[in-house]
């Protein structure tokens, strides 16, 4: 899990990139906004307020190194634009999500449902299962 710009530095160093002031912004936002699924251009623009140098595709590349060294995790929720999260589960299933089809608004589910499904899958097919992505579509409390 990476919590804080001191262990990204030693996970970046470990594969042999340096933590750069722009990478090192662009994780503080993630920290910073955790639970929020910003997009690229929503980090962009609260890094841009501390970087003003700093330019969308620097943001582009840093978030998709971030998401190949599994710092962060690189989320759809089918509206077109891709989001990012903290990845605080290491090697754990990622949560759940439950999106509003109305307001747009992302909650996420921290209890592993399929858990059993699982389960079954593996003993009926003998199929290792690593991960799950699981979204649900719906009306929040708000909107209903």
């Amino acid at each position: 899990m990476i919590d804080s710009v001191d262990k990204l530095r030693d996970v970046l160093k470990e594969k042999g990139y340096k933590l750069t002031p722009q990478r090192r912004a662009i994780l503080n936002t993630i920290i910073n906004h955790q639970g929020q699924h910003l997009s690229s251009e929503e980090v962009y623009d609260f890094v841009k307020k501390d970087c003003p140098e700093i330019g969308l595709a620097t943001v582009y590349r840093t978030l998709q190194l971030l998401d190949d060294l599994e710092i962060i995790s690189k989320i759809s929720f089918d509206d077109g634009c891709a989001r990012y999260e903290l990845n605080v589960h290491g090697d754990d299933h990622q949560h759940h999500h439950v999106i509003c089809t109305k307001c747009g608004d992302v909650l996420e589910v921290e209890v592993d449902l399929l858990e059993h499904l699982e389960e079954e899958i593996e003993k009926n097919y003998g199929f290792e299962i690593r991960d799950h992505k699981v979204k649900f579509f719906g009306l929040c409390s708000k909107c209903r």
